[in-house]
């Protein structure tokens, strides 16, 4: 097992660019990465799902922006 006190940004970067890499994660390993992987509500927004929701070909869903918790 790698220390993770000596795995270096580049080395994840490098290893998270490369799809060989990325194929051998389980999808709940990847699931586990992509939801707590962002710092804080202040990460999310529509812009992001829009983006996120347009790369993964989600048609079905779309983000509705609230303005002090009213549409």
């Amino acid at each position: 097992m790698t220390n993770v006190d000596n795995l270096k940004r580049e080395d994840f970067m490098a290893f998270f660019r490369d799809e060989e890499s990325l194929n051998k994660l389980s999808v709940d390993d990847r699931i586990e990465i992509f939801s707590t992987i962002l710092l804080g509500s202040s990460d999310f927004n529509k812009k992001l799902f829009d983006d996120i929701f347009t790369d993964y070909g989600i048609n079905h869903l779309e983000i509705i922006e609230l303005k002090n918790g009213k549409r």
